[in-house]
């Protein structure tokens, strides 16, 4: 028995809306397309301590939104962690190079290939990571020795 019109109008569109709610349910189950943003000083402590586990940070700011963070070290390593995808990626800072301050707001446009350029918004912080970030050497711009 062959499926007349009417039934096949009707099957076609609703197998479709059936294939496209498991689908999104599926990318939710993985936690694709999330939002993910720092909360608190204590979650970029971590990341950049699995990042690098020698790494015992000092100073932390997050940027506002939550998208980033700069943590620095008692030896004067600096970590730049910030939002890729679902993930935070972390980079171990050893140049100013490619580093702007407007107002709060500090510009990271790393010569790294892949690392998409990203603006932290750290209020009244953002002038004293500049100063200190100066003190950082002018070669190599960023290094990821085992840094994820």
């Amino acid at each position: 028995m062959v499926p007349g019109p009417l039934v096949l109008a009707v099957l076609v569109p609703l197998g479709s809306l059936v294939a496209i709610v498991a689908l999104s349910l599926l990318a939710r189950s993985l936690g694709l397309g999330a939002d993910v943003r720092l909360r608190d000083p204590n979650e970029a402590r971590a990341l950049a301590q699995a990042a690098d586990c020698a790494f015992r940070p000092t100073a932390i700011s997050l940027d506002r939104a939550g998208l980033g963070a700069l943590l620095a070290d008692d030896g004067g390593q600096v970590i730049l962690l910030r939002r890729h995808g679902a993930r935070f990626v972390a980079r171990l800072l050893t140049s100013h190079q490619g580093i702007q301050l407007e107002r709060q707001f500090l510009r990271f446009a790393l010569p790294e290939p892949g690392f998409e350029p990203i603006t932290l918004d750290l209020g009244a912080e953002a002038q004293h990571w500049a100063a200190s970030l100066r003190r950082l050497g002018d070669h190599a711009g960023a290094r990821n020795e085992g840094l994820a």
